[in-house]
């Protein structure tokens, strides 16, 4: 059934919080105030997921509730030291969103309906069912192939979902609401990268099978091939133990450059035996990739002579407004670049909120028209505001910029950047009219 909420009380909060929004943070009005409380009639038509009701432990008392929720790899799963920031990166930003005032007269929960996906797909479809008649939304949904065993289920209920990672099928999904370009486009970068600054005519792409995986090698091919390099494709399974394969395949094939799309457990592996092995080329990890603990690792100092990380933007430690206001939500942490990932991935959720204030209708299918409306996302410096098109075709809309870092080990996640963002030939080329893989 649809409600109504009126937003007599939450004119006064929300006209004093939109000056807030737009201070230091780097938070921009996208709605949710004004004469009218842009519903037209000075109500807000909700669903599921909303109540008129304050949030458990509420910051602001007079505001209804937006329920969000998280299904992450909190545990056991490969990305978890990637996880746990991403989700405490979020937790923080919607939490600043509060303090400001909320949208619209209304605070943000995404505490109460955490679940762990333990990168499992049949695990994320399960505790999706668990969580899905409390929410609006998902502020997040970790993994290519976890999200994908629901995607059906998102789009046949209007469920908008901010994912953890960066698939070229979400594209194609209007309820996805996704940052950053994805690994197909950032693979094509790198190995015009390969290319153009390091001279490399050989490429190999060793990446786990399904949607992370192939997409990543599914770019790297093109690229390869535009360019007309050499091109061996090597699929490798989860686990650390079940690396000899790959070793073997880049150590005999020996490669100029190697398009990395793993975990870094497997990361450790591969760059750290191949090295010991005496292969002198040079490795491009794609986003999940990279975790700082590698340069405590035994596979440090080949990772420092050999490696480069691509990335959909600049790490931890970048002076952006949004880097700065992340850095100062999350407080004293050890640096991860999985709070950086958390934060930016929030703040297309927050303008589609914003805009469906805007629009008065907070059900679920208006929170799916106004993604479909969105043709800019203010990212407070972490990228261009044109990042954030949702409105356009897949292939005019898709942003195709992604960045190269090198090892650093003065810089806070072990990575600065080398080359900022840019959009290789290929990219530039590419028609992107399907998934990569």
């Amino acid at each position: 059934m649809v409600k109504r909420k009126s937003r007599q009380a939450a004119l006064v909060a929300g006209l004093s919080a939109l000056a807030l929004i737009a201070s230091a943070c780097g938070f921009r009005d996208d709605g949710g105030g004004g004469d009218d409380g842009g519903g037209g009639n000075g109500e807000i038509a909700t669903d599921v997921g909303v109540s008129a009701e304050a949030c458990p432990e509420a910051v602001n008392k007079d505001n209804g509730c937006i329920y969000l929720g998280v299904i992450s790899d909190l545990t056991a799963g490969p990305f978890a030291p990637l996880a746990v920031p991403i989700t405490d990166a979020q937790k923080a930003f919607w939490k600043l969103v509060n303090d400001d005032g909320g949208i619209g007269g209304y605070d943000v929960d995404i505490t109460s309906n955490i679940k762990d996906n333990k990168y499992n797909p049949e695990t994320h479809r399960q505790v999706y069912q668990e969580i899905k008649g409390n929410v609006l939304a998902l502020a997040q949904t970790l993994g290519s192939p976890t999200t994908a065993a629901i995607i059906k289920d998102l789009k046949s209920s209007n469920v908008v979902s901010a994912p953890a990672s960066w698939t070229s099928a979400w594209e194609f999904e209007d309820v996805i609401i996704e940052s950053g370009t994805n690994y197909c486009i950032e693979s094509m970068n790198s190995v015009d990268y390969a290319a153009d600054d390091l001279g490399a005519k050989s490429v190999m792409a060793v990446h786990f099978p399904g949607d992370y995986g192939d997409d990543g090698a599914g770019g790297a091919k093109i690229a390869a091939e535009a360019r007309d390099l050499t091109f061996d494709d090597v699929e490798t399974p989860p686990g650390q133990d079940n690396q000899s394969g790959a070793i073997q395949a880049i150590v005999g094939k020996k490669p100029d450059v190697v398009i990395l799309t793993t975990a870094p457990t497997e990361a450790a592996v591969i760059v750290g035996q191949t090295a010991a092995r005496g292969f002198k080329g040079k490795f491009i990890g794609t986003s999940p990739t990279w975790n700082p603990a590698l340069l405590k690792s035994p596979a440090a100092d080949a990772f420092k002579a050999l490696y480069f990380q691509s990335g959909p933007w600049a790490p931890f430690g970048a002076e952006t407004d949004g880097h700065k206001a992340m850095r100062d939500a999350v407080g004293k942490v050890t640096p991860n670049d999985g709070y950086t990932a958390g934060w930016a991935w929030s703040y297309p959720l927050k303008a589609a909120l914003e805009k469906a204030v805007e629009n008065g209708d907070l059900t679920r299918e208006g929170l799916v028209n106004a993604v479909k409306s969105l043709e800019t996302v203010d990212y407070a410096g972490m990228l261009p505001d044109e990042a954030g098109n949702f409105a356009g075709e897949p292939n005019d809309a898709v942003f195709r910029q992604s960045l190269i870092s090198k090892v650093d080990e003065d810089a806070p996640t072990g990575v600065s950047v080398e080359k900022d963002l840019f959009e290789g030939t290929t990219a530039k080329d590419y028609e992107l009219s399907k998934q990569c893989f």
